[in-house]
């Protein structure tokens, strides 16, 4: 069974950078090919919205929307995963999930942590 859970702060001042970090148990981000390792968020009022992914590989996947303010990266050392997004404003306010991806589905997500953007 694998398991994921999100940290990072809850709160992050407008211009700054969004840094959360998506915990892995129950299986290596580095291995299984057709695993993409993924960023999720969902807007107060709004649907879900996928943010990227990184491959066992390494390979980084972007949403064309988001793709100039967000890298992803790995560690893999600590079978972690993190996201980051650069000059946040009121509107990313989201709970923010990470989750597995196979055959294009979720197969597994994190509990979700609510990121608030507020000076």
């Amino acid at each position: 069974q694998v398991q994921l859970q999100e940290s990072g702060p809850g709160l992050v001042k407008p211009s700054q950078t969004l840094s959360l970090t998506c915990t892995v148990s129950g299986g290596s981000i580095t291995t299984n090919y057709d695993y993409y390792w993924s960023w999720i968020r969902q807007p107060p009022g709004k649907g879900l919205e996928w943010m990227g992914a990184i491959a066992y590989s390494g390979s980084t996947y972007y949403s064309p929307s988001l793709k100039s303010r967000t890298s992803i990266s790995r560690d893999t050392s600590k079978n972690q995963f993190t996201l980051q997004l650069s000059s946040v404003t009121p509107e990313d306010t989201a709970v923010y999930y990470c989750a597995m991806f196979r055959a294009g589905m979720p197969d597994y997500w994190g509990q979700g942590t609510q990121v608030t953007v507020s000076s």
